[in-house]
């Protein structure tokens, strides 16, 4: 048996030269005062190159690369997103070919459809559940059901038979349609219901049957999609704390038990807060066989714009 020797205590403290310590602190990451430029490069490369800041260049810099590459850059992303006035962002970002594919929840259906059709969404729920009235307008459920019937007979999952609807109804505000522009680009936009949350279940015309099979069919098409995000790709979580998370945790189970080498990727979270399963699903389980995450707290409506800013002019870390 060994034993350690113990040292005598000092009286005074030992010191080390500052030289030779390390720090995570530099002055050269440190942001750039204001600019009278106007300039959104400017800007940007004024951030500083700590923490979250570094963290959206990098995201830019791993879409960047995913273009490049042609691999995936897929949108996760809870109807909060929609009903933040994000819309004609994330379209652009379609158009342009910086999203290749997009998966949400119900509810962001319901409200790209009030907003095509209507042009308003999102009700004050307290001033109308006591009568109840809240989420009983009649446009709403007639719209979606006879979108999904048809693209059952088309063979079409959710969110491309609400897309082509929207597109072949001319709705009157079509044009800031998501679902409509992915339709139209030919982009995959996946919805994944989870029954009895959203206000269709509520509605004269719910058809469980019919719901359940389009956001199966949805399932697999996000699948296929995630089979394809090895080397490279890119899978953004926005706004979804717990059904995004839980169906690209078993979609991306699937794709690998399929034999889809899906690794060396990169995951990122963007919400207001921190939640569990984003953190658990989306940033630490799936690319620990190798990949980068970033996790970036803000709000959507500040954190998208700004991230979609930087790819349209083609900024991303160090540029």
């Amino acid at each position: 048996m060994t034993t350690t020797k113990r040292r005598r205590p000092r009286e005074i403290a030992t010191t080390w030269p500052i030289a030779t310590r390390s720090f995570k602190v530099k002055t050269v990451d440190f942001a750039a005062p204001p600019s009278t430029s106007g300039s959104f490069e400017d800007f940007w490369n004024g951030l500083p190159k700590i923490l979250a800041a570094q963290s959206l260049r990098k995201v830019a810099a791993a879409i960047h690369a995913a273009k490049r590459k042609g691999k995936p850059v897929v949108l996760a992303f809870g109807a909060h997103v929609l009903k933040t006035g994000l819309g004609p962002v994330l379209i652009d970002l379609v158009e342009r070919g910086f999203v290749t594919a997009l998966a949400t929840n119900g509810a962001s259906g319901i409200h790209d459809f009030e907003i095509a059709f209507h042009g308003r969404t999102s009700e004050d729920v307290a001033a109308v559940l006591e009568t109840g009235e809240f989420g009983m307008s009649r446009e709403t459920g007639e719209g979606i059901f006879r979108a999904l019937r048809s693209g059952r007979k088309k063979g079409v999952g959710y969110g491309r038979a609400l897309g082509e609807a929207i597109l072949r109804g001319r709705l009157p505000h079509r044009h800031l349609s998501l679902f409509a522009a992915a339709a139209k680009a030919d982009v995959p936009l996946t919805v994944h219901v989870a029954l009895g949350t959203d206000t269709l279940v509520q509605h004269p015309g719910m058809d469980g049957a019919l719901v359940g099979e389009m956001s199966i069919r949805d399932f697999t098409t996000i699948r296929r999609v995630i089979g394809e995000l090895g080397d490279g790709g890119v899978w953004i979580n926005a706004g979804s704390a717990v059904i995004l998370p839980e169906v690209f945790l078993k979609a991306l189970s699937l794709a690998r038990n399929l034999g889809h080498d899906v690794r060396d990727f990169t995951t990122v979270d963007l919400d207001m807060i921190r939640h569990y399963r984003p953190h658990e699903n989306v940033l630490k389980r799936p690319v620990l066989s190798g990949g980068a995450s970033y996790a970036i707290t803000g709000h959507h409506e500040i954190l998208l714009p700004l991230l979609a800013q930087a790819l349209v002019l083609g900024l991303e870390e160090g540029k």
